[in-house]
């Protein structure tokens, strides 16, 4: 019998987004593992902000029969008010904030403010993870690396934070902009990810400040692939391109001048992708290592690698990769939920009000409610999404495990 292929998942990042992923790890570790007959494992597991949570919450739960459906009842849980503060006090105080006045003081080191108060989401975060049994999964080689990445605000630099039982050190980025660094990973990482710039705060870790991994590499795939991952299981949070792109520009450009139809732009630059690009050069790579194989043998491996390792420290090798990313656009799933919402009179008034006020901006056709808009009916019109789109390619997934 051979041996065993190291399986990896990926996560990506994208705040209320993340409900989505859940909906495909609830499938993953539900259904697939009734498929295969035995609970899925996957060896390796890294992610970017929300993704980061959630490779920090698989590490830790994944052995556990109730893994996915506990994933689910947290996003289920939660609300816009208990992950960002809403009161008017909190309102009031965003200026002082701003400007350092008035921070609580919280376990997690000193911050540097945003626009929202995030206490509900760190204590969440704190609770949710089994972070002791996290460290056992990894002291003992039950998982062979969790790398959850973060931007260092001082350098600009993407920060991978990797944990490895015995401290094990994977292979460095090519990118000078890429810097790996061992961790005891913790809850202060798993924020340090999630920082969206400006609008949650940045975290403190040692003596630097770090803020959401997305800025630099929202789809943390290379540093699954340095920790020698042979199967990859992407989730990417952006849809494949809208076929009706072209007959909502007019309607974009009638409400270009909102400031937050332009805040929901610049974030969604600012969080830019590159997995596709990234796995479609790992499939090229694939296809002309095959071609060699069948036109020379195996030992073209074995020779084409000498030079690579002397010079890179690893070699090539053929990688499986299955990428499942949302079927529809996700701002248009959170705003036909906030319409919703807002027929309905849910929610508090300041709430309503400030909904509202998204809403008439124009934001249903930007990015920025996506990201921001924990709510019940958003996160369960992900998770179904999610289930579905995994269910598309579940004898993908089934094989991906075989």
């Amino acid at each position: 019998m051979g041996e065993q292929p190291r399986r990896a998942i990926v996560l990506s990042g994208g705040g209320a987004r993340g409900a989505y992923e859940a909906g495909v790890l609830s499938f993953v570790f539900d259904r697939v593992s009734r498929r295969v007959g035995r609970p899925v494992h996957f060896d390796i597991v890294t992610g970017t902000s929300v993704g980061a949570i959630h490779a920090c919450y698989v590490a830790a739960s994944q052995q556990s029969a109730d893994c996915g459906r506990g994933l689910l009842e947290i996003w289920r849980s939660l609300s816009f008010e208990s992950v960002m503060s809403l009161s008017a006090g909190a309102v009031l105080g965003v200026p002082w904030r701003m400007f350092g006045f008035g921070l609580p003081k919280t376990p997690n080191g000193d911050r540097i403010p945003g626009l929202f108060e995030t206490t509900g989401l760190e204590s969440l975060v704190a609770r949710a993870v089994h972070w002791d049994r996290l460290r056992e999964n990894i002291d003992s080689g039950r998982i062979e690396g969790l790398a959850v990445t973060a931007t260092e605000i001082a350098s600009g630099k993407s920060i991978v934070f990797l944990d490895r039982p015995n401290g094990d050190p994977a292979s460095q980025a090519d990118d000078p902009l890429v810097r790996t660094v061992a961790a005891r990973i913790g809850a202060s990482h798993a924020l340090a990810s999630a920082a969206i710039p400006m609008i949650f705060p940045a975290i403190r870790i040692g003596r630097r400040f770090y803020s959401d991994g997305g800025l630099r590499m929202n789809t943390p795939l290379a540093p699954a692939l340095r920790m020698g991952a042979d199967r990859v299981l992407v989730v990417g949070l952006r849809p494949t391109p809208a076929s009706d792109a072209e007959e909502l520009e007019p309607a974009r450009e009638a409400i270009a001048q909102s400031p937050i139809y332009l805040a929901g732009k610049a974030l969604n630059a600012l969080l830019v992708d590159r997995v596709e690009y990234d796995l479609e050069r790992m499939r090229l790579f694939n296809e002309i290592l095959r071609n060699g194989v069948e036109a020379y043998g195996e030992e073209f491996l074995e020779r084409v690698n000498e030079p690579i390792v002397a010079r890179r420290g690893r070699a090539y090798k053929i990688v499986d990769s299955l990428f499942v990313r949302p079927s529809r656009d996700l701002g248009v799933e959170a705003a036909e939920c906030i319409g919703g919402q807002l027929r309905s009179g849910g929610g508090g008034p300041l709430k309503r009000q400030v909904l509202r006020y998204l809403v008439d901006s124009g934001v249903s056709e930007s990015d920025f409610l996506s990201f921001l808009y924990f709510d019940a009916c958003y996160a369960e019109r992900l998770i179904d999404m999610g289930r579905r789109d995994a269910a598309a390619v579940e004898d993908d997934l089934v094989e991906f495990f075989s």
